[in-house]
């Protein structure tokens, strides 16, 4: 347990756990994009409530949402301890290095990125999952499941939120171009025949899931009505 706790404690440990839980929330986008597709669907929110229910009321999911908290948590804190680190061995200041020259800007703003993206999510949280599990949601008639879409409706509608939306998937999009290589990197999967391809997919990656994501509310905002 000792060995455990120094390994996974030191830099290079903390560093493979940012890459398993930047992966791991990589898979749950993808899923979560899927679910929140059927939004798109023309059927007064028929779709959307169905899913929303199962998701809500399957044990499976529900015990997959602690694992996912808990992956939130220590990429959160692990990214905060490396930062930390990382300034501490600095012996220089960041600006007299001209970082620009050797990295990208997005690794330098990991930090801000991150921070618009938790930012984010506190507050979708608070509009979307909050209501859906401890608020009282207007029902459905003649269904067993709540009208969460009329919920995203009404959000979707207020500029501001719409505004922070899209900007959050920029940042979101920013923030996985660099994370999904860093983490393949730092997990040591790098190899010069297939590193290029593992760039251009993450790339393409976190564009069109970003994409998909501020599509919603641009949707919405312009096309549909209350």
């Amino acid at each position: 347990m000792n060995w455990f706790t120094k390994t996974f404690s030191s830099t290079i440990g903390r560093k493979i756990i940012m890459s398993v839980t930047g992966l791991f929330l990589c898979s749950f986008l993808v899923v979560h994009l899927v679910g929140n597709l059927t939004l798109f669907y023309r059927d007064g929110g028929e779709a959307f409530n169905i899913y929303s229910h199962f998701m809500a009321n399957n044990p499976v999911i529900r015990t997959m949402e602690i694992v996912l908290v808990l992956g939130f948590l220590f990429h959160i804190y692990d990214a905060i301890v490396l930062t930390r680190r990382n300034k501490a061995a600095r012996p220089v200041g960041y600006a007299e290095n001209h970082p620009q020259e050797n990295s990208t800007w997005s690794s330098r703003n990991m930090g801000l990125l991150g921070t618009i993206i938790l930012v984010f999510l506190l507050v979708h949280l608070w509009n979307f999952f909050v209501p859906a599990r401890f608020g009282e949601l207007e029902g459905v008639p003649n269904a067993e499941y709540t009208n969460l879409y009329a919920e995203v409706v009404k959000a979707f509608k207020n500029p501001i939120y719409v505004g922070l939306y899209v900007i959050s998937m920029i940042a979101l999009a920013y923030h996985l171009i660099h994370g999904f290589q860093s983490a393949f990197q730092s997990l040591g999967l790098t190899h010069k025949k297939y590193t290029p391809f593992i760039k251009t997919f993450g790339v393409a990656f976190s564009v069109l899931i970003s994409l998909g994501f501020a599509l919603i509310p641009l949707y919405f905002f312009f096309f549909v009505n209350l």
